[in-house]
């Protein structure tokens, strides 16, 4: 398979895996063992596992996340995964599939994943009350900083580097954790 990543720019790659019935112990034990080798690669920013649910989907969905796409492709081209997928295939009902992805697109499992999508008044639920708090908190941060430091932000400032902060933690901290803590309610 060839990969066209072209732009340094934050990447996500989502792995779908249809597992064999008698065959998710030995899948799990092998995502133990994928999950470290991902992990020492450089750029790497994290993993997430999406389960299948049983009576709505039969995949596992593998998201992984690296700091630019130039990360993602010498992840993506090492000989150490081309092993373990190697080692996978008995497992799989089919072939090992993927695409890239970058910017916010990872939060929620995508269409192409053939997972199940949260409906929309859950992502709609889930994503205001993460960004409410965050917000707050973020704008409270940035004027304490600007007074502490003496300096007056005009409003566009102000909310140009809260809704830096707002994101970067969203990305990077508040919604990996947060869909991983509500999933079975997200595709319930």
């Amino acid at each position: 398979m060839t990969f066209t990543l072209d732009t340094e720019q934050t990447a996500t790659v989502v792995i779908s895996h249809h597992v064999r019935d008698d065959a998710k112990l030995d899948y799990e034990a092998w995502l133990n063992e994928i999950i470290p080798v991902a992990k020492s690669y450089p750029g790497h920013l994290g993993v997430s596992i999406v389960h299948p649910v049983a009576g709505a989907t039969v995949t596992y969905t593998v998201i992984i996340r690296f700091y630019t796409r130039k990360n993602l492709l010498t992840w993506m081209q090492s000989d150490a995964r081309k092993k373990l997928i190697k080692k996978v295939q008995p497992y799989l009902v089919e072939d090992d599939k993927f695409f890239v992805r970058s910017g916010l697109d990872f939060w929620f499992t995508p269409q192409e994943a053939k997972a199940k999508l949260p409906t929309k008044w859950k992502q709609l639920l889930m994503t205001w009350s993460a960004i409410f708090p965050l917000v707050l908190t973020m704008s409270a941060f940035v004027n304490w900083l600007a007074n502490s430091i003496s300096v007056t932000l005009g409003h566009e400032l102000t909310v140009l580097i809260t809704t830096f902060l707002v994101v970067l933690m969203m990305v990077y901290v508040v919604m990996p954790r947060y869909t991983k803590l509500v999933h079975k309610w997200l595709f319930s």
